[in-house]
């Protein structure tokens, strides 16, 4: 399996490949092979910046001999006007990297604004929100990265680093106590040590989790009423997930239910990125 940074290294080659292909050709056409240059990242709205240091990884990766200057670092807050870095070297290889690091940072400080945004809504409760599956293809790393920049908590990575055992696993298994007993044989023989998580429907749902144990049990499309009450049913025995259409709104109103974590789909998959832009220093 690939690590995080190989899987960095493979987006960013196939960035720049979509995006330079054979070559910049208005860039190639118009700036001579030795013109040097520097270029600044402005920053345009208010938000969390995140992406700073995976920018120096897409100038690293297609010109090693840029250098970048970092003057606002990931999780800061910024505000229009603020300049977050410099990057100094050839103009051509400035002018090819643009578009590929301000897509990457415009996304990443998008997540990680609406990421804190939510955490703040839990402000003095122990509720961390969390992220989902629901990414951009080839994206994740660097999108569960902006989440934790913005303040929350990544869930599982994949399909590969938790077993999360939803609905349909436990009807197509037969029951809940098939399907959690499946999981831990499966674990045994393959000498995994993963963590074992439950979505439950109902009350008695809730119960045959406690009576087979596992290690969180994930409320999915509770309402607040019913939370409070599952809450006091598993009275700290387990981790307690609360996920399924909370939004901003209604967030807190879980957070005070007791639950640990609110899984928030939105935090990555319908975010705006902040504005921001790569201007030359003249």
């Amino acid at each position: 399996m690939k690590t995080k940074d190989e899987l960095i290294d493979d987006l960013l080659t196939l960035a720049f490949a979509e995006d330079v292909g054979d070559g910049d050709h208005t860039t190639l056409s118009t700036i001579p092979a030795d013109e040097r240059g520097k270029q600044r990242l402005i920053i345009k709205e208010e938000g969390i910046i995140a992406g700073v240091e995976i920018a120096r990884k897409v100038f690293e990766k297609f010109d090693p001999e840029l250098k970048m200057t970092v003057l606002i670092n990931d999780g800061a807050n910024v505000k229009p006007g603020d300049v977050a870095f410099e990057v100094e070297g050839s103009v051509r290889s400035l002018l090819q990297t643009e578009r590929v690091m301000l897509n990457i940072m415009q996304r990443m400080s998008g997540i990680a604004t609406q990421t804190a945004k939510y955490q703040q809504r839990l402000d003095g409760l122990k509720t961390k929100v969390l992220d989902t599956r629901k990414t951009t293809p080839g994206m994740r790393m660097l999108e569960k990265e902006a989440v934790r920049i913005g303040g929350g908590c990544n869930h599982r990575i994949g399909l590969f680093d938790m077993i999360l055992i939803k609905d349909n696993h436990v009807d197509f298994a037969g029951g809940i106590r098939q399907a959690v007993e499946a999981a831990r044989k499966y674990c045994a023989e393959k000498g995994k040590d993963l963590k074992i998580e439950l979505e439950v429907r109902n009350e008695d749902e809730i119960r045959q989790a406690l009576e087979i144990g596992v290690d969180r049990i994930m409320l999915d499309n509770f309402s607040p009423e019913r939370t409070r009450e599952a809450v006091n049913i598993i009275n700290g025995q387990i981790e307690i997930e609360s996920s399924g259409g909370i939004t901003l709104e209604t967030l807190r109103s879980y957070g005070e239910c007791g639950v640990d974590f609110i899984s928030v789909g939105a935090l990555t998959h319908s975010v705006k990125g902040l504005d921001m832009s790569f201007k030359a220093v003249k």
